[in-house]
């Protein structure tokens, strides 16, 4: 990658990185389905904008609603509600070093339910360093009945799951020609409209003590259109200019920013088995990479 791709990369990890510490922010005050739909409809709001100004907009015959559903399942509603969710029981940046489990999720999903993207030896063993890692992250937890940091853990790894389905599922995209923003755009409008009644019903929003405050307010747009549409936007200009390998590299670079605005904003502190954890889980997305041992070989 030149220069400037490796710069939209650090900064939409950034991005990603910094939607574990706003949606923390977030959920001391409002209940984690009125902070998805928070994120959604207002990262809706701005890539509908987004596609109006170019003459693209999505309501218009043959839309292709039905897909734009399955996806924002997939990829918005049921994996923001269960970080959020996780989020009231464990550490931003523990649930972001969960999240990076995802390109190992989509491994399994991916040969499962495709034909040309099966498990391989360097694969299997980017599984097993994974396993491992989550394994050092959750085991303690496990023995401990009482214990809802350990349904937290679980939440945020059933989101990656959900990622995972999603990255599959989302690949009929470029068969239908939806272009990328529209895709964005798709999804996170029918995650809005599917949250909506959810939200009204379990979380009840007007029974609040009173408004949220500001700094609330300053998460929930920072949420929306930092760490949702314009990371989109950053997203599928990387994945055009760069590729979806070189794309990977974001999943090692968002726990470091999340763990760092904990740290440094929330007080949070993580212990050395979750490092350790993190570890494993990077080297078997250094596996899945390909590019260190590509690089091994050739200096043989």
């Amino acid at each position: 990658m030149r220069a400037r791709e490796w710069s939209l990369l650090v900064l939409l990890s950034v991005l990603w990185g910094g939607s574990f510490f706003f949606a923390k922010l977030a959920i001391g005050e409002l209940r984690p389905f009125t902070v998805v739909f928070a994120r959604v409809a207002m990262a809706a709001l701005a890539l509908n904008l987004m596609l109006s100004l170019t003459g693209r907009s999505l309501f218009r015959q043959g839309t292709p609603w039905a897909t734009f559903v399955v996806m924002g399942l997939l990829n918005n509603m049921v994996p923001f509600s269960l970080i959020f969710w996780g989020q009231t029981q464990i550490a931003s940046g523990l649930a972001s070093i969960l999240n990076a489990t995802t390109p190992l999720f989509t491994l399994v999903v991916a040969h499962l339910l495709t034909r040309d993207e099966k498990i391989n030896a360097a694969k299997a063993i980017a599984l097993l360093f994974g396993f491992a890692g989550v394994v050092l992250l959750v085991g303690p937890n496990v023995l401990v009945g009482d214990d809802f940091s350990f349904m937290g853990q679980i939440a945020c790894l059933g989101a990656a799951l959900s990622y995972a389905f999603a990255g599959v599922y989302g690949r009929r995209f470029q068969i239908m020609g939806v272009r990328p923003m529209q895709a964005a755009a798709g999804q996170v409008t029918t995650s809005a409209v599917l949250i909506l009644p959810i939200m009204l019903v379990v979380d009840r929003p007007w029974e609040l003590a009173g408004p949220p405050s500001m700094t609330v307010w300053a998460a929930l747009v920072g949420l929306a259109l930092l760490s949702t549409a314009l990371a989109y936007v950053l997203y599928f200009r990387i994945l055009a200019a760069a590729g979806a390998t070189n794309l990977l590299l974001v999943t090692f670079l968002i726990p470091v920013t999340a763990i760092l605005l904990g740290a440094g904003f929330l007080g949070e502190h993580l212990e050395l088995r979750h490092y350790a954890g993190m570890a494993l889980i990077g080297l078997g997305l250094a596996a899945i990479d390909g590019r260190i041992a590509a690089r091994l070989r050739a200096a043989k």
